[in-house]
């Protein structure tokens, strides 16, 4: 599972930002589940920025959520993301060189497909 929080930040906020995006990131990683992380800024646009989490699964994530650390580093900075999706399922990977090995949803059927 990934997941993507996106940040607009202006030049003078920078490093106030990258050092709490850090301490975010730092309070992820050491929850159960947590499979990998970066914090990435676009090069288009140097105020862009996003923090990207990838997760075994959705309820690790939102465990993660739950963790003490987590309450106070991480979810401060997560709240000023821009408000969109920001978790997504894997439907489809490849590894390098390798075939596309597609995988169910994990969402439940019904009219909200």
């Amino acid at each position: 599972m990934l997941v993507t929080n996106r940040f607009v930040v202006d030049d003078d906020g920078a490093q106030e930002f990258t050092e709490r995006a850090h301490a975010a990131l730092a309070a992820l990683a050491a929850r159960p589940g947590y499979l990998r992380g970066q914090l990435v800024r676009a090069l288009d646009d140097p105020r862009h920025w996003c923090l990207v989490t990838e997760w075994e699964s959705v309820g690790t994530y939102r465990r993660a959520l739950g963790g003490f650390e987590v309450k106070v580093t991480a979810i401060p900075l997560l709240a000023e993301s821009i408000d969109e999706p920001s978790a997504y399922e894997t439907l489809a990977s490849a590894a390098p060189e390798g075939e596309v090995v597609v995988v169910a949803s994990d969402r439940a059927a019904g009219p909200y497909r």
